[in-house]
């Protein structure tokens, strides 16, 4: 049970890193300068695969995702994140060629309606035809070829979601290795990533810790939602790395079951606890609630 004593252990004990500040910056036409070390920012999701596990964000057609970006920036969602390949273990692989054929349509549809958007990818050439066609942001879900990534983002002065991966992509992970402190681990990884993306000019950086990735050994839902709730108190110590931390809110359907929609907003309240900046998520206007509310405090 979390209880107050828990959350004043986690301060007493980082104290260092309460009152870190991150990098502030301007994404396409909207000004971000102010947002991060003073508000919340929101990613909405649009999911072009069938197989997706939310399916509340499933578009199986172009017209539906283009429909739903618009809504969701309606909603409140400031970033709107378009992915075409489930990150589910048993999903089907997309390649890049299928990929961008599914992407283009949608992302140049919502760039005209001055929707800011996200494409979720570890393809290079996914990326290189995305930003060409107008992404503001790459959300990286891989490591194999992060570099080519950072180059390709660096030339069109956008921004790139750093998502922690143990695997060379999302769809290529196996156990998950906890180490003596997990956050620990993601610092050491991200702080390099960070190093090679700055090398190329990039400063529109997020941070992701990843817990939206299904490793073979968080199966058990005990041990994923206690691994979760942790990491997401524990996200203002990820702020010394001087950039915005993203979270991706989890489902927890074996705690919610019917009630799996009110999943999210739950996550949103400890991650916001933990100081995080932007939250991705499927429900944004339930989490944009959340969000206010807890700023009348």
């Amino acid at each position: 049970m979390l209880t107050l004593e828990d959350l004043y252990a986690i301060h007493e004990l980082n104290k260092d890193a309460l009152n870190a500040k991150v990098e502030e910056f301007t994404i396409g036409s909207k000004n971000f300068n102010f947002n991060f070390n003073s508000k919340k920012a929101i990613l909405g999701v649009i999911n072009l695969s069938n197989d997706s596990w939310y399916r509340e964000s499933v578009c199986l057609s172009s017209e539906q995702a283009i429909r739903r970006g618009i809504v969701l920036k309606a909603q409140g969602a400031d970033i709107v994140d378009i992915g075409a390949e489930s990150t589910l273990e048993k999903a089907e692989r997309v390649e890049d060629v299928r990929q961008k054929s599914q992407i283009l349509p949608v992302l140049e549809a919502l760039n005209q309606q001055g929707v800011l958007t996200s494409i979720e990818t570890y393809y290079p050439q996914v990326a290189r035809e995305c930003l060409r066609a107008g992404a503001n942001v790459i959300n990286l879900t891989g490591t194999e070829k992060s570099e080519e990534i950072y180059q390709t983002v660096s030339e069109f002065n956008a921004g790139v979601i750093i998502c922690y991966v143990q695997g060379k992509n999302v769809r290529e992970v196996g156990d998950f290795s906890f180490g003596d402190d997990p956050i620990n681990l993601m610092y050491d990884y991200l702080a390099k990533e960070i190093e090679t993306a700055t090398k190329y000019g990039i400063r529109k950086i997020f941070v992701d810790p990843g817990l939206g990735f299904y490793y073979k050994n968080l199966q058990d839902s005990s041990v994923r939602i206690r691994y979760q709730m942790r990491t997401f108190l524990n996200t203002f110590r990820l702020r010394k790395l001087g950039f915005p931390v993203c979270h991706a809110l989890p489902h927890a359907f074996e705690s919610f079951g019917e009630e799996v929609r009110s999943a999210e907003p739950f996550f949103a309240v400890l991650a916001a606890l933990g100081k995080t900046d932007l939250f991705r998520t499927h429900e944004v206007p339930k989490t944009k609630a959340i969000l206010d509310t807890l700023s009348f405090f």
